[in-house]
């Protein structure tokens, strides 16, 4: 990516004209609109490699928008509203917290070919435990390395993670959870009602209380909350030089607003996702990627975490097969191709 090594200043009174944003602040921006184009080649069948861009074309990043990443799809297309289903709204939660706890699409799809469809009204502990260890102890990698899933205390677990995890959803499911999200006044509310869940810290409550908006348990505005994690507080300590003297929420916030002012001072046609912007989680995710990106672009740029390498290789898969997203966005009807919700992704 083409880099512009002239310095930008948010001019005017607001909060922010102190910012003082690094070379890594250009490149955000870059490589949020070439990752969406390597999105939109790949959508439209054409071969690779997608991007002249050396980095993107060697190490694997996520796509700019989260919902549009290969295990969020999955959730969506098949877990949520796979073959057309409505679900109450207990069963969604089930669902849900079930298939991100190990944010696995292997594990979901175990679980399904062992005990047929999966159900709170059909929850048995001991049989999903029974397919899980038998799973572990064969050699099975039950959860994803996306992020880390932090183990649930639980005396009976026996230090089997898997086990922890089964008793949060059967505690949850069983308790007042369903019922006060359904109460829930905005997300940031739902927020703190993940956060009471065993083991669940901010990132991890953030990232589920998203994962639940895309059905319709709740419906909340995409851009009403967001919490920063430890990558995205990396990316954005890359991003500025002065981030430690602002909120870090504010800051993805600032991003989410000037997204179409730095796209025309770069000269870059991004290409959003049928007419939705980035929204602040989508910036939250990309501070997370140029955090990483940054290593090797930008070596002598220094974060928080220390990290100096990238270490996921990019490994071409199968051709795409299309995309969809929760009803409720709106912007289905204008998806070039509509795949029926079985279709296997790449």
């Amino acid at each position: 990516m083409t880099q512009n090594t002239t310095p930008t200043v948010f001019h005017g009174s607001n909060r922010f004209a102190d910012l003082k944003p690094t070379e890594v602040f250009d490149s955000y921006w870059r490589f949020a609109a070439e990752r969406q184009a390597i999105f939109f080649r790949r959508l439209a069948g054409e071969q690779g490699p997608w991007t002249n861009d050396p980095i993107l074309a060697r190490h694997r990043f996520t796509n700019a928008y989260r919902a549009a990443d290969r295990v969020s799809q999955y959730l969506i297309r098949e877990v949520i509203y796979g073959e057309g289903r409505s679900m109450a709204p207990k069963e969604q939660l089930f669902r849900v917290l079930l298939f991100k706890l190990f944010n696995k699409i292997d594990t979901w799809r175990l679980l399904e070919a062992q005990l047929g469809p999966l159900s709170w009204a059909e929850f048995d502990y001991d049989a999903y435990d029974k397919v899980l260890t038998t799973a572990m102890r064969g050699g099975g990698k039950l959860y994803s390395a996306a992020y880390i899933i932090p183990p649930v205390r639980w005396a009976e677990s026996d230090g089997i993670k898997h086990r922890g995890h089964l008793h949060l959803i059967r505690t949850a499911l069983t308790g007042s959870l369903g019922s006060h999200l359904n109460d829930a006044t905005s997300l940031g509310g739902v927020f703190a009602l993940l956060k009471q869940l065993p083991s669940f810290g901010d990132f991890l409550a953030f990232q589920f209380a998203i994962d639940l908006n895309y059905a319709t348990l709740i419906d909340f505005p995409e851009d009403s909350f967001v919490v920063a994690g430890p990558g995205a507080r990396d990316g954005i300590a890359k991003c500025f030089a002065n981030a430690g003297d602002y909120v870090a929420e504010d800051i993805i916030e600032f991003m989410y607003d000037r997204q179409e002012i730095e796209f025309q001072r770069l000269g870059i046609n991004f290409q959003d996702l049928w007419g939705r912007p980035l929204q602040p989680i989508d910036c939250q995710n990309l501070f997370c990627e140029i955090s990483k990106y940054a290593r090797v672009a930008h070596p002598d740029v220094a974060g928080v975490s220390g990290r100096t390498r990238i270490k996921q290789i990019y490994k071409a898969a199968a051709s795409h097969h299309g995309v969809w997203f929760p009803p409720k966005w709106g912007i289905n009807d204008r998806l070039p191709v509509r795949p029926t919700l079985s279709e296997e992704l790449f």
